[in-house]
Parts: C-alpha cells; sequence; structure tokens
C-alpha cells in the first residue's frame, strides 16, 4: 500500500494526495502505538462499562471518553434514528432516554478525570423538527429553530441562550447562525476563527464568515 501511495503521489504531487497519504500514516501510527489500547473497551472495569448501558450509543460515548485520555483532539459519536417523519413521540423517547443516560456518565467521567474544562461537549444535529404533527404521527424536518448542547471547555454551564415562540416554530430572542456558532466553538477552543487556509486551485478559505460573532456569555472564564 506505501509503494502505491508513493507511486501515485511522486507522479501528481496533488495536495488532496498529499493529505490522504498523511492522514492514512498517522492512522497506522496510532494503530500501532500503546494508544491503540483506548480501544480495547475490555480493559475498562465491568462497572464503568455498565455504567454507560449496553447500547451502542453508550458503549461509543466510553470509547470516546478513553480517546479522550489517550489524546485524541477530536471524536464524534452518532445516533441515528432522528428523521421521525412517523411515529414521532415513542423514537423521540426512546432515542432521548439513550442520550440522557450516556451523555451524563460521559460528563462525570470527564470532570472526574479533570478532562472536562479542556474538553469541549457538543450535542446537536444538523436541524430541527417541524412543530406542527404531520398525518403519520411524525415531524418533519426544520430548519428555522433548533437547540444545541455545549458543556466543558472551561464555559460557564447552567445557561440558556436565545428564546424560540411557545410552538419553537420562531426564533424570537438571540438568533445564532451557523458562522456565530462555529466562531463560538473557535473561540472555546483556542482557534482564531479568521484564519485563512489555502484550498485547491490556489483558493483561500476562511476557517468562519469575516462577520460572525461568537457567543460572549460562551467565553471560557
Amino acid at each position: 500500500m506505501t509503494q502505491l501511495e508513493d507511486a501515485f503521489r511522486g507522479r501528481y504531487r496533488a495536495q488532496p494526495a498529499i493529505a490522504h497519504q498523511s492522514n492514512y500514516q498517522r492512522s497506522l501510527d496510532l494503530m500501532r502505538s500503546e494508544r491503540a489500547r483506548a480501544f480495547d473497551l475490555s480493559r475498562e472495569p465491568a462497572a464503568s462499562r455498565g455504567a454507560y448501558a449496553s447500547t451502542g450509543f453508550g458503549q461509543s460515548c466510553l470509547l470516546a471518553r478513553r480517546l479522550v485520555e489517550a489524546g485524541v483532539p477530536f471524536v464524534e459519536v452518532v445516533l441515528t434514528g432522528w428523521d421521525t417523519h412517523q411515529n414521532n413521540f415513542p423514537r423521540t423517547r426512546e432515542l432521548s432516554g439513550q442520550v440522557d443516560a450516556a451523555l451524563d456518565v460521559l460528563i462525570r467521567d470527564l470532570r472526574d478525570r479533570r478532562l472536562l474544562d479542556s474538553t469541549l461537549v457538543i450535542w446537536m444535529g444538523e436541524f430541527g423538527r417541524t412543530p406542527n404533527i404531520n398525518r403519520a404521527a411524525g415531524r418533519d424536518h426544520y430548519g428555522r429553530a433548533w437547540s444545541t448542547v455545549l458543556v466543558g471547555g472551561g464555559i460557564r454551564g447552567g445557561q440558556v441562550i436565545g428564546r424560540t415562540d411557545r410552538e419553537g416554530a420562531h426564533v424570537e430572542d438571540r438568533p445564532v447562525s451557523a458562522a456565530d456558532f462555529m466562531a463560538t466553538v473557535c473561540r472555546i477552543l483556542g482557534i482564531d476563527p479568521n484564519r485563512i487556509y489555502q484550498g485547491p486551485g490556489g483558493r483561500t478559505v476562511r476557517l468562519v464568515h469575516r462577520d460572525a460573532q461568537a457567543i460572549r456569555e460562551l467565553s471560557p472564564s
């Protein structure tokens, strides 16, 4: 595989090829290092594994905590099934129960290990669900209003920022755009949101839109 990678990169010298080889090599280095033990959940005490529940999402949150301990800078845990065009209420109740149980243990674990202040936990989706119920007792895609939860990273907890109307249909106070959200995440993580990247073909790409405003209440203390 390395010979194929070297031959392709040597012939084309394209940045995507160089980046691909770099990522591939980093993955191999991780697999061959002591940090790969983080993936072995059998090393975790039975009580700890049980606290995260036996669901796939719960065990994934446990793995996320172990990866953070091993120094992995970015971890994504996915729970599918929220596309509730039908049978919304029982499905949402079951999914929310999984998230609530596992996220609670994850945050407590990070706090007890003194990792929460240096780790930002984000719970979010890419859009909300309609306030109105459709004929199949479901809720459809909705991009005008939805909520996101941020924990850790040195920010002050217990805050509710922004408000919708009673139906959850429209934002009435403190709307946050996608760019504002990304600027906030960058500030919490100590990343310059104005950083410029060199994209393919020499095109420059700004990390976050220049007009974005980070949420001031979420500045790390």
